[in-house]
C-alpha cells in the first residue's frame, strides 16, 4: 500500500464530489483483520459505515472508480434526502 488514509480520503473526495457537495463527513480507517478500509460517511444523525477492499482501494488511487463504492454513496445520499 503505497498512498496513505489522506491520499485515499482526497482521491476519494476528487471521484465522487457529491460527498462535499452534500456536506458528508468522511472518515477511513484500515482494518489488518478485514484487509479494508473502513470507510465512514456522517451527516447529521445519518451514518453509513462500508467497506473498501484494499484491491478496489488500489484501484481507486489509479483512478479507477470503485462501484460500489459509488453505489453506497449514491444510497446514502438518497436516505437523508427522504429523511
Amino acid at each position: 500500500m503505497g498512498y496513505s488514509q489522506v491520499a485515499l480520503g482526497e482521491k476519494i473526495h476528487e471521484m465522487y464530489p457529491e460527498i462535499r457537495q452534500h456536506g458528508i463527513s468522511l472518515s477511513l480507517d484500515f482494518s489488518e483483520e478485514k484487509n479494508a478500509w473502513l470507510v465512514k460517511l456522517k451527516k447529521d444523525s445519518h451514518e453509513l459505515i462500508t467497506h473498501l477492499g484494499k484491491k478496489d482501494a488500489d484501484e481507486c488511487m489509479d483512478g479507477i472508480k470503485c462501484v460500489y463504492l459509488g453505489v453506497q454513496i449514491g444510497e446514502f445520499i438518497r436516505n437523508f434526502e427522504r429523511g
